[in-house]
């Protein structure tokens, strides 16, 4: 009997409105980011249809001309638009290539430190760099890494590693592998943040289980922490790949001059130049929605190839 009482007290389901009464607070902060993402993510669809007309914004949507297809031919057959979706490609893939595995192999080297003091010090040292912006990370790299007056330069020249200023941010390769290396100092700490996490997921006993039969660390970070975090590797992969057709203005502009125009001019310096300053908000829209849809079908591609591995994927 008294079982049957215990079991006839117990809620197995919970009722929309005791959830509201019991976590409104919870509730009503949740409001603020769906109001934004509905505000700027779905209440803009309907500007989409500026693409298809010759935009003007004194005239509005019902005033301007439509043009079909035309602003997309005008966009594609454009010189500077061929240029920027090059550059945007090449850096983006090397991007991707140079700076996704800096973040698993410092979350590596983390998870190994023995001492939490020094562990936190440092994972707060690296952390820092993401929440500099790039304008204060430009202006202290221009700073570092003039040809004369550069510290980096000063110090080479004193120490007769080179005789002449090294022109890292003034020659496009030079500047190509300093803007590379900058993103990947820039992003590696806060990349490394999901990675601990997964990694505190990992069973303690398969450790236990690999030091009694004798592995030693790197046997253990092999055999275990690697293929522990795999599916978060291929998840943040895929999100990864859906961004190589994008590019970050203010990255650009910071590190952009005209000695490096012809590997810094990128598709957000274009949609800039030829969409805001020019006015040609059609253009820009245009080029925003080919980057859209070139991301999601890379995004829905990788996640079948994926899934075809064996993974399980992100969607």
């Amino acid at each position: 009997m008294a079982k049957a009482t215990i079991s006839k007290g117990v809620k197995t389901k919970t009722t929309w409105a005791n959830a509201l009464k019991r976590d409104w607070q919870l509730y009503l902060l949740l409001m603020i980011p769906v109001a934004l993402v509905v505000i700027f993510n779905y209440a803009s669809y309907g500007g989409i249809r500026m693409v298809f007309m010759d935009y003007k914004p004194a005239k509005g949507y019902a005033g301007s001309k439509w043009v079909g297809w035309a602003t997309f031919q005008k966009v594609f057959k454009d010189k500077d638009f061929i240029r920027a979706l090059k550059s945007s490609i090449v850096f983006n893939l090397l991007d991707l290539a140079v700076g996704f595995p800096m973040p698993i192999i410092l979350a590596l080297i983390l998870n190994e430190l023995r001492f939490p003091r020094f562990k936190k010090v440092t994972q707060t040292i690296l952390y820092l760099p993401h929440f500099l912006s790039w304008v204060i990370v430009g202006s202290v790299a221009y700073q570092m890494f003039r040809p004369t007056t550069g510290m980096v330069n000063i110090f080479l020249m004193n120490a007769g590693i080179i005789k002449n200023g090294i022109p890292f941010l003034t020659e496009k390769w030079h500047w190509a592998v300093t803007y590379l290396l900058i993103g990947v100092w820039q992003g590696m700490g806060w990349g490394t943040i999901i990675y601990l996490a997964a990694i505190t997921g990992i069973s303690g006993e398969l450790y236990e289980a690999a030091m009694i039969d004798g592995a030693n660390r790197w046997q253990r970070m092999w055999n275990i922490t690697l293929p522990g975090i795999r599916g978060t590797v291929v998840t943040l992969l895929i999100m990864n790949l859906g961004k190589v057709m994008g590019s970050n203005y203010e990255r650009l502009d910071q590190f952009g001059n005209t000695q490096v125009k012809d590997f810094s001019y990128q598709l957000a310096i274009y949609i800039y130049d030829k969409g805001l300053a020019s006015a040609k908000f059609s253009m820009a829209t245009a080029v925003g929605i080919f980057q859209s849809l070139v991301g999601l079908v890379l995004v829905l591609l990788s996640d079948r190839i994926a899934k075809m591995l064996g993974e399980e994927g992100l969607l």
